[in-house]
């Protein structure tokens, strides 16, 4: 394993969307929302249910196989696209349009000494999502680049999103990940500001600019001092965030991975639920 930096740490936050091909989990918000267990793929297939087997939500997916994981001779790439969708338009794959799989297998990111991904090709923002339960902040547990790679609004330059510390190789259910503890710089642009895996000051004050409405809080409302942030090694997804202080302090998400790259049977995306998920 190589030696734990802030710079690897960024670099495997920006590498999950070509460490796994499909992913069995479940999911908790702690005081916040019941757990679910998911069955998801790069081919756009997810299916979610709770934890007593009642599906809550299907989406098929077309029938394509995920292409393989990229060469370490990846060439090098241009800095993302300035603009940003935060709300939501034109983020997640159009059926009959190029999948996310499809995206990643015609663009490689430029990796570095580790295997790692040390910049992401210029795609369209929301080319290499999951597919989406509830909101946001699923699709960014998947892929947590923004815990790495922020923007300059005034240059749209690159900028990194959060300072690092407490770097630590610690076991999150049975499997190894990278935690930090984060501090969300100016810099920090979540894949949707509503819904952030951090959420900050820095997250509402986006929301605030966008034209959201003041949010309702109580008095003497705190902000998370920092967030502990834990990284699956093998797949880069973030399976734990955690406040820690503030008014909100504890854990915001805990997944477990179960399974990595054993796709899931076909009739799972067939059945469907009597109701789907908005």
């Amino acid at each position: 394993m190589p030696e734990l930096t802030p710079e690897r740490f960024a670099a495997l936050a920006r590498s999950a969307p070509w460490r796994w091909d499909h992913l069995t989990f479940t999911v908790g918000w702690p005081g916040r929302a019941p757990s679910v267990r998911a069955w998801t793929s790069r081919r756009g297939a997810l299916r979610v249910e709770a934890l007593d087997g009642h599906p809550l939500h299907v989406t098929p997916g077309p029938a394509l196989p995920a292409p393989g994981r990229p060469s370490r001779a990846a060439g090098r790439w241009g800095r993302r696209p300035a603009a940003r969708h935060r709300d939501g338009g034109g983020t997640s794959p159009v059926p009959g349009t190029t999948s996310a799989a499809g995206e990643r297998g015609l663009h490689q990111p430029e990796l570095d000494e580790d295997g790692l991904v040390r910049r992401r090709p210029p795609l369209g923002w929301g080319a290499l999502d999951a597919p989406m339960y509830q909101d946001y902040r699923w699709v960014a547990m998947l892929d947590p680049v923004e815990l790495a790679d922020g923007t300059d609004p005034e240059t749209g330059d690159w900028a990194a999103a959060t300072s690092v510390r407490g770097l630590a190789v610690v076991e999150h259910h049975g499997r190894t990940a990278w935690e930090a503890v984060l501090t969300p710089t100016r810099y920090y642009d979540p894949r949707c500001s509503c819904c952030p895996l951090l959420f900050s000051a820095e997250s509402e004050r986006i929301e605030t600019e966008a034209g959201a409405p003041p949010p309702d809080r109580g008095p003497g409302f705190r902000h998370a001092e920092a967030h502990r942030v834990r990284l699956d090694v093998v797949t880069g997804v973030c399976v734990l965030t955690e406040e820690i202080g503030g008014s909100d302090a504890g854990t915001r998400h805990d997944l477990r991975v179960e399974e990595v790259d054993v796709p899931p049977p076909d009739v799972l995306f067939r059945d469907r639920p009597g109701r789907r998920s908005r």
